[in-house]
């Protein structure tokens, strides 16, 4: 990212300037279209694809429970109307937290360019980790996944919408004290009411999220030699994330995803207390640790519910109608996937600590060289009056006298 140069000249309408200075009111320009459609009947029906969540089945309540009724959710080729609208709103928060925060902090340290740029990345990325960490939490203990971690395999596919829908039809003739005799045989349904909105919701958060730092490249004014670095990570958050979503492993996919998150926040958190204070170290020495913690227990918990708990369930047929893609290309497909992935990261970070251990090295080196010897003569003296180690100093260099023998 460089540095946004404000000038007092407004630049031509839909010229490239114009476009990364107003390009947050463009996007809440088109976002208030969608939302503005639903005011007016003749686009209510358009405008709710973007802006609601779809898919969803709201099953009536039993006597038990007369004020509650559960939605249950899966997924369709609509989702993608929804994730652009939320990419827009993401675009939106990104720009907000960039003008009113980061660009202020900015000024005050007066970073360089490098570091500036290091600076909106780890800002922008530690805000989006901590949200979602917390939202991830927040669902893993609405869920009990603490106090029952066989949640992760059992019931697979986790998506019951279309058994249920089946079921509906077959029933629906039947009276309603029937229906409502059958319901409380499922009763865990109603405890999953808030759990299932939030757990389809999240993903399609993060599918946002993740596709608006493709334009953000542009509006930042990534630099050319930045770019792929940023699509290769990018790519493996859609891939992962996007993966976990259509084969129904989400929540494993979820648990993965804060695990990971919670590292992420760690590192970008502690590199926003360096570039405040570069004696700060101990948040590096902390993230290191858990860096490799996360990836062992990523690789546990894909090996223990990928490669046990599913390959032990009773279904294992191949069945797009109901979701279930628990067969063993699938599971062999997803935990290569996951274990290359981890392998990838394993070796970028050992990388990255030796040329941080070779850097250290290299500077302390410098340093015992840059050491002033103490030497005994004249040549002590001439080499203290004409600078350091009897180099010629600018003070020097830019004396009156120098520089009235210059102009001579």
């Amino acid at each position: 990212m460089a540095i946004r140069k404000k000038s007092t000249k407004s630049p031509p309408v839909l010229s490239h300037e114009f476009v990364l200075q107003n390009h947050a009111d463009i996007v809440s320009c088109v976002a208030m279209v969608f939302l503005l459609g639903l005011m007016f009947e003749i686009t209510a029906k358009a405008s709710i694809i973007f802006v609601t969540l779809q898919y969803n089945v709201t099953l009536p309540a039993t006597e038990e429970q007369a004020t509650e009724s559960a939605s249950l959710y899966y997924y369709g080729i609509k989702d993608l109307a929804t994730v652009f609208f939320y990419m827009l709103v993401a675009i939106i928060i990104h720009a907000v937290i960039q003008e009113y925060m980061l660009d202020k902090i900015n000024r005050r340290m007066h970073f360089s360019k490098t570091k500036h740029s290091k600076f909106n990345e780890s800002g922008q990325l530690s805000a989006f980790y901590l949200f979602a960490c917390v939202w991830g939490i927040f669902i893993l203990i609405s869920e009990n996944y603490i106090s029952d971690p066989t949640i992760l395999w059992r019931a697979y596919p986790h998506n019951l919408m279309t058994d249920l829908v089946q079921w509906w039809d077959c029933h629906r003739e039947m009276g309603k004290a029937v229906v409502e005799e059958l319901f409380k045989g499922a009763q865990i349904l109603y405890g999953m009411i808030t759990q299932r909105f939030q757990m389809k919701f999240f993903y399609i958060s993060q599918l946002a999220y993740w596709l608006h730092a493709f334009p953000e490249l542009y509006f930042q004014k990534t630099k050319k030699e930045d770019i792929p670095r940023q699509l290769v990570y990018i790519g493996l958050y859609l891939f992962h994330i996007a993966g976990a979503y259509l084969l129904n492993l989400n929540h494993l996919g979820l648990v993965l995803l804060v695990l990971h998150y919670f590292v992420e926040f760690l590192f970008h958190i502690s590199r926003l207390f360096y570039f405040s204070n570069e004696k700060y170290q101990k948040g590096f020495s902390l993230w290191a640790v858990l860096f490799v913690f996360g990836r062992l227990l990523t690789l546990i918990l894909s090996v223990l519910t990928v490669g046990f708990g599913l390959a032990r369930a009773e279904n294992q047929k191949l069945d797009f109608s109901t979701g279930n893609f628990n067969v063993l290309a699938v599971r062999i497909a997803v935990l290569a996937s996951i274990c290359i992935t981890q392998a990838f990261m394993m070796w970028k970070f050992i990388n990255f600590q030796l040329r941080r251990w070779r850097e250290h090295s290299a500077f302390q080196a410098s340093a015992v060289k840059k050491k002033p010897t103490v030497t005994k003569g004249r040549s002590s003296k001439k080499g203290t009056e004409n600078g350091v180690n009897g180099t010629l100093t600018s003070n020097v260099a830019d004396s009156p006298r120098n520089r009235k023998e210059k102009s001579s």
